[in-house]
């Protein structure tokens, strides 16, 4: 949908003009002053920035009477990831120059190197919630559901869990001493960090039934995912169980990739910012998997771009969804390179082909089986048995 553009009177264009030229004969010392008096008579709402005054007073102050050494690059960092924090959204956020290179890799399809593990937000806690196989933490005795107290003897409980992932993170060949507590009791645990063995998207074969499991949207996911179908198709099997529990999303185009498998030219979501529709994403591509029975699971964790997917397949009826309530991110983020770093920040809001935003409310299962943490530590996959059940 094309934005309708503004008309501008003659009057008008003539006060812009003037405008144009105060604020360049006095190169802009006083563009605020000025914005605030010619803004309402060219149909504009007066908004100049705040004043910063406040601020250089604060650092003024703290300069003059702290007793210790001050490192003005850490204030500066940190005064941008307060100003960012007082936005109040927990999706948009600030990060220096080496969280992005983090986080611009994970979304690369390049994990990096850490313990094998995915942390969630559990009870406002960052949780493990899941850990990979064939990888350093489960060799350790690492548990789903182990809450994490400390990083390497620093206390994380008031961290971010995008922090706490991150300092769990490092060097291959590099050592981290993990404190978790479970069952009410501290276990310590020194784990050496290896390349991560975790491809966002695997594919199996039980019974007759393809297992597709995407576990983040990635550069590489949707290629992966087409792939996968490539096989699906191959080995003859016409039913499938796409797993995208755990799965905290990533990009959106990566989304499109996978649910353009099942739904030809449809729409997927909208997006839209202050009430006016940004973008229609549909599907794209031929559909390898349409018509196929298909089961989507799905949990608490399961964010975003994963939402979007269930969403979809919930909406147009191609998918049954069992699991439990999906997290409910109904938001879309972009990322603008700021000086230092990098800024992650909410643009608007995205709804499902029957309009509908998720934020908060998340995606209610067709078939609801809740998976405790007991359960996972077991392999006890109630969920996985109950699709396979409504797949016979």
């Amino acid at each position: 949908m094309v934005r309708q553009r503004g008309t501008v009177s003659v009057g008008s264009l003539i006060v812009i003009a003037a405008i144009t030229l105060i604020v360049g004969f006095i190169a802009g010392t006083r563009k605020d002053e000025i914005f605030a008096v010619v803004a309402p008579v060219i149909g504009m709402e007066a908004s100049p920035e705040p004043s910063w005054s406040s601020l250089s007073e604060v650092y003024g102050a703290l300069k003059n009477n702290y007793d210790g050494k001050l490192d003005d690059d850490k204030l500066v960092e940190g005064a941008k990831k307060g100003l960012v924090a007082a936005a109040g959204d927990p999706y948009t956020v600030y990060m220096d120059s080496e969280e992005a290179g983090k986080f611009e890799k994970s979304l690369s399809g390049d994990v990096g190197a850490g313990i094998g593990v995915e942390i969630g937000e559990r009870n406002g806690l960052s949780t493990i919630v899941r850990v990979l196989k064939d990888n350093p933490a489960k060799a350790a005795g690492v548990l789903a559901g182990d809450v994490i107290k400390s990083v390497n003897g620093e206390d994380v409980a008031k961290l971010t869990t995008d922090e706490v992932a991150s300092k769990v993170r490092g060097e291959a060949g590099t050592t981290v001493k993990l404190k978790v507590v479970r069952g009410g009791a501290d276990k310590e645990f020194n784990i050496r960090r290896e390349t991560i063995k975790n491809p966002s998207v695997e594919l199996e074969f039980k019974d007759g039934v393809a297992i597709l499991r995407v576990t983040r949207f990635d550069q590489k996911t949707g290629d992966l995912a087409r792939t996968a179908a490539e096989d699906i198709n191959k080995k003859g099997a016409n039913k499938v169980i796409l797993d995208l529990r755990g799965n905290g999303g990533g990009y959106v185009t990566a989304a499109r990739d996978l649910l353009s498998l099942w739904l030809t030219d449809k729409l997927l979501f909208t997006e839209k910012a202050n009430g006016d529709v940004v973008e229609e994403m549909r599907s794209s591509g031929k559909a390898l998997l349409t018509g196929k029975k298909t089961i989507v699971l799905a949990d608490s964790l399961s964010a975003s771009a994963s939402e979007i997917v269930v969403g979809a397949l919930k909406d147009y009826k191609a998918a049954t969804f069992v699991g439990e309530k999906t997290f409910g991110k109904g938001s879309v983020q972009s990322q603008v390179n700021v000086s230092g770093g990098l800024l992650k920040v909410t643009i608007g809001k995205w709804y499902t082909p029957k309009d509908l935003n998720i934020g908060k409310s998340g995606i209610k299962p067709d078939v609801e089986v809740v998976l405790t943490l007991d359960d996972i530590n077991k392999s006890n996959d109630k969920q996985m048995v109950k699709a396979l059940q409504l797949l016979k």
